[in-house]
């Protein structure tokens, strides 16, 4: 069709894109960046940086693609902190021209998962960026490319289980709160093509399915993954040597950015430029956590900063104390880490790679082998190839790499197996691959049961897997991380907690502050920043985190009080900030006035005269602060028509009920572990910092994080993370287990389980048993917490997955 109809082909943007060039050829502009940048990065240049330097140059000239480089080049230089990923970081030129920051060199990256002579399509180099900062550096391209020029890869997006059930069930006239109460019963349940998972899991957590319920999940699962709507790519940007509408359709997103209605593999296949610029919040995690050290008189030269060297930092890591680290925070890679008991970079790299959900077992082979049991030999060709992960396929590379060698495939024939063995519809495609390996295997001398061996871990490539050179590149970000923590652990802290990513609640983060030994400092107007802040053994809440506060007025407080100082009383603190009154609630509930003439339960003091110009929201706003919501409050004869009324004081909180405000209002106690907040009858003295291998016991903690798979036979299964006041630890919910309790850990309440603890390959892990009861009653306080509950507000959902 772009053929009948004329449309101009985009090839050969590589070299068209308007990068600019000293000599006026591309090709001659790379080459010198490349050497100048090397120089920078090694200094005198041996004969193997050279000689690599050379091959890739080579290639890069000979496809024509020298101007990708330099315009790649152009846009990382726009922001002082990027990680350039993926394939692209095996590239010597990346590394030297600053796109990529690990050396190719030093950890033996295999250039030809990148580039290679016969490869025909264009290379794709990722960057990664501060989330914060993406969308700025786009704009920054955009406007030096031409936005004309450029412009988003669009993503179809279809419909998903919950989608598709909402949408059915109002078809079938249902309310929208008959619509909410079953999406919160099914939960965080992915509905299969058949609807038969939803049906089934439905029935093992006893939802009561009547009609017309049955008949909306089988038309709701026939929905999933039909078209929705256009979509932003999350970092695809295409530029293009004239305005794009002449080689793709165009269209603005509402997010305000043109789109290509063509997703990356149209994009590919038009022949366009698309370089993946993506947000990263673990960069903005390092940046303001050294923001932060320099703030507290700390300094840092990260030219020779070496955290992949810090006896410390691989410390943390080999104990699998990586909760808030980049990469390497999840509940499986922590296991992986202590079974392992290996923080140095390339175990790193390979534990990071080798975490995928169909390696399970070969998982347990590497972690044997690394403890001593013997790595058989499997073929020369493959035994030289797998010596660094023990005999085990790991990366991507290395399927590509032993079709060559030991089934003789092409370099080229070789990527597409990789690429079909990586995608989740492959079933279709990989017969042929399979009776190819077979055949070329075996005519090099290769037994049917080493073909077999290897053939199924290859097979265990499904769906998502991890080139080497990506794990490498995404190491250097966990080990800067590592070190902050084992070296600043508030400053990084802060950094976690104030850009809200990673893989658990802000309630989990701030019980591993706790457990690290920080005490964690409540907000007030005074002294909070916007974000959290770290210093010495301190971790102040930052007003972000006070629920309800208004972004702006968050700011405004902190500006006011950089301009004009702290705030001496109320009077002032209104005068120069003006909330409202939704910020003055959330304010008082969280303790940010505390010491400004108000209490939090009944402040107390002269009410202040409003500016000119008040009206009567304000004034009920300054009636709700001082403990009064009479609508006739401060009206009348006006504020300023004599002398403001005082009220009684009333008694302050008492200890356990500052405890539950803060719950309520920041998602936390402040000075306890939440289990703390709650009866919990029948707790003894153990703490899961007592467990033993072997031990069963019964006793209370708290669910912080899920995920639910299913088993060879389908069946569901649960991984649960779990913490007390002592220590983190995981679970295992066997199917006979979770058909019994169902849903009962998906909510953040204390739960007491009874089970086994049992060593999983030299890390502990907790065979749970059944959940006995659950607590959602507060302690007793001494006024209105008597008897109370735990609100539906509070007990936001754990972090799940499937």
């Amino acid at each position: 069709v772009p053929g009948a109809c004329g449309v101009p082909s985009a090839s050969g943007v590589p070299g068209a894109c308007g990068v600019p060039s000293a000599s006026g050829v591309p090709s001659a502009t790379l080459r010198a960046a490349a050497i100048e940048g090397a120089q920078r990065r090694f200094g005198e240049l041996s004969d193997s940086v050279l000689e690599r330097l050379a091959y890739e140059l080579g290639i890069i000239e000979e496809k024509g693609f020298s101007a990708y480089f330099l315009v790649v080049q152009d846009i990382v230089r726009r922001s002082p902190r990027v990680c350039g990923r993926g394939s692209g970081a095996a590239s010597l030129v990346a590394y030297s021209l600053g796109i990529t920051n690990v050396d190719p060199l030093r950890h033996n990256l295999y250039f030809e998962r990148f580039l290679h002579p016969e490869r025909t399509d264009m290379p794709d180099i990722d960057v990664d960026f501060a989330w914060d900062e993406r969308d700025g550096v786009i704009t920054q391209v955009m406007n030096a490319y031409g936005v004309e020029r450029c412009a988003m890869v669009c993503t179809h997006i279809s419909y998903q289980s919950r989608a598709a059930l909402r949408e059915t069930a109002r078809a079938h006239g249902l309310s929208d709160a008959e619509i909410s109460s079953m999406q919160k019963e099914i939960s965080h349940l992915r509905m299969g093509a058949d609807g038969t998972r939803v049906s089934r899991l439905a029935a093992l957590r006893r939802i009561r399915a009547d009609a017309p319920w049955p008949e909306i999940l089988a038309v709701a699962a026939r929905m999933v993954g039909l078209p929705r709507h256009l979509g932003v790519h999350p970092g695809g940007l295409i530029i293009t040597p004239g305005p794009v509408a002449r080689h793709a359709p165009v269209e603005m997103a509402p997010k305000g950015v043109p789109i290509i209605t063509w997703e990356k593999e149209g994009a590919e296949a038009g022949g366009l430029v698309k370089i993946d610029l993506l947000g990263n919040r673990s960069l903005a995690v390092i940046r303001d956590a050294l923001a932060n050290l320099r703030d507290n008189g700390h300094t840092l030269d990260e030219a020779t900063w070496v955290p992949e060297e810090d006896p410390d930092t691989v410390a943390l890591l080999a104990r699998g104390d990586s909760m808030g680290v980049f990469y390497v925070e999840s509940p499986a890679m922590r296991q992986l880490q202590k079974k392992t008991r290996r923080g140095d970079f390339e175990h790193i790299v390979i534990h990071s790679s080798i975490i995928r959900p169909a390696a399970n077992r070969f998982i347990a082979e590497y972690v044997s082998r690394l403890h001593g049991a013997p790595v058989p030999s499997l073929h020369p060709a493959v035994d030289r190839l797998l010596a660094e992960t023990y005999g085990v396929l790991c990366y991507q590379e290395d399927v590509s790499r032993v079709a060559v060698a030991l089934a003789g495939f092409s370099a080229s024939h070789a990527d597409r197996l990789r690429k079909v063995l990586t995608k989740k519809s492959r079933a279709d495609r990989i017969a042929t691959f399979h009776d190819e390996f077979f055949a070329g295997a075996a005519a090099r001398g290769a037994s049917t049961q080493v073909i077999q061996t290897i053939w199924d871990m290859m097979l265990s490539f499904d769906g998502y897997s991890f080139c080497k050179p990506h794990s490498a590149s995404y190491a250097m970000v966990s080990f800067q991380s590592a070190w902050l923590k084992a070296h600043f652990p508030a400053e990084f802290m802060a950094g976690v907690i104030s850009n809200q990513g990673g893989y658990y609640s802000l309630a989990a983060y701030v019980g591993e502050a706790r457990r690290m030994g920080l005490a964690i400092v409540p907000p007030h107007v005074n002294t909070s920043a916007w974000k959290w802040r770290g210093a010495g053994r301190e971790l102040a809440v930052g007003l972000m985190s006070v629920a309800g506060l208004h972004h702006d007025t968050g700011h405004a407080i902190v500006r006011r009080r950089r301009e004009g100082g702290p705030y001496v009383d109320l009077a002032d603190f209104f005068g120069r900030v003006r909330p409202a009154a939704r910020d003055l609630d959330a304010l008082v509930a969280a303790g940010a006035l505390d010491g400004l003439g108000a209490c939090r339960e009944n402040p107390t003091g002269r009410l202040p005269d409003p500016p000119p110009g008040e009206t009567r929201p304000r004034q009920l706003a300054l009636g709700l602060l001082m403990g009064r919501s009479d609508p006739g409050f401060g009206l009348g004869t006006g504020f300023g028509a004599g002398p403001s009324p005082r009220l009684p004081s009333g008694p302050d909180w008492s200890a356990q009920e500052k405890r539950i405000q803060f719950f309520r209002r920041l998602g936390f106690p402040l000075d306890a572990h939440p289990l703390a907040l709650f009866e919990l009858p029948g707790r003894g003295r153990f703490r899961a910092a007592h467990a033993r291998t072997g031990r069963r016991v019964t006793f209370w903690a708290w669910p912080i994080t899920a995920k639910t798979v299913l088993t060879n036979r389908s069946e569901p299964m649960q991984f649960v993370s779990f913490e007390d006041e002592t220590a983190l630890f995981e679970a295992v919910v066997f199917p006979p287990v979770y058909r019994k309790i169902g849903d009962l850990l998906e909510d953040p309440c204390p739960c007491r389980i009874t089970g086994t603890w049992e060593d999983d390959q030299g890390a502990q892990i907790f065979h749970l048993e059944d959940v006995v009861e659950k607590s959602t009653r507060l302690k007793t306080g001494t006024r209105a917490s008597s008897g109370a509950r735990l609100s539906s507000s509070t007990r936001a959902p754990i972090r799940t997955s499937v």
